[in-house]
């Protein structure tokens, strides 16, 4: 017995064609994507770690010249020789590090808006 010859049309070989080269052009899409937000991602991780790292730093920075401030002015309100006097080392550092602060927040600032960038 011979098998019949069947033959596929030419036009569901070429659909066929048509639909393997758009698969092939979606998953290389696909993953040409997903390669690139992989990178993206990897950027922006860099990019976080680095301006923690500063953060934390500048923390550090700002936590020692504050505890500098503070014994020194313990150590002149203790050389004080009188009440007045001793109000004015406390206003003197009271103003002093009020404008600490403010330098300090500021940097903490422009570090949160350049890793919000």
């Amino acid at each position: 017995m011979q098998t019949p010859n069947f033959e596929i049309p030419t036009e569901m070989r070429d659909f066929a064609e048509k639909s393997v080269d758009q698969a092939r052009t979606a998953v290389g899409t696909m993953m040409a994507n997903a390669i690139k937000t992989s990178e993206q991602m990897q950027t922006a991780g860099h990019t976080f770690q680095s301006t923690f790292s500063a953060a934390i730093a500048k923390g550090f920075d700002h936590a020692q010249n504050n505890a500098n401030a503070a014994f020194d002015y313990a150590q002149k309100l203790v050389r004080t020789k009188d009440l007045r006097e001793a109000f004015e080392v406390q206003s003197e550092f009271m103003r002093s590090q009020f404008t600490a602060l403010q330098t300090q927040a500021k940097e903490f600032s422009t570090l949160a808006q350049n890793a919000a960038r």
